[in-house]
């Protein structure tokens, strides 16, 4: 398993144009990608042009595919100049043996959650 953390600044005048173009990026690759675990953004409550992303993937060529893709080129492309700051880091798993309860909690959750229309 490859876990990495992407800490990202953004230009504040790009913010929204950003969150839009990295929320599709996201779940396109988790949907349509087989070795993305999860891409789950998330911002600073405080600053939102602070960024955070946890990458999980099957493994370092699952990484390697995922950079390949249409949509993950099509958000690297359209938010390069949206960026002000970039740091990937890698991360290693305390408890990898919990992580699929983690997941197998977020969909029992989401199962029976009701969805407004």
């Amino acid at each position: 398993m490859m876990v990495r953390l992407a800490v990202i600044e953004i230009h504040q005048e790009f913010l929204d144009e950003y969150l839009a173009i990295l929320k599709e990026e996201a779940e396109a690759s988790v949907r349509s990608e087989p070795g993305v675990l999860c891409i789950f953004p998330m911002y600073e409550r405080e600053d939102p042009t602070q960024i955070r992303l946890l990458e999980i993937y099957a493994d370092s060529s699952a990484y390697q595919a995922h950079l390949q893709s249409p949509h993950f080129k099509h958000y690297k492309s359209a938010t390069l100049h949206m960026v002000k700051t970039l740091q990937l880091i890698d991360m290693e798993a305390i408890d990898e043996k919990s992580m699929p309860l983690i997941f197998a909690k977020i969909k029992e959750k989401s199962v029976h959650q009701v969805i407004p229309e």
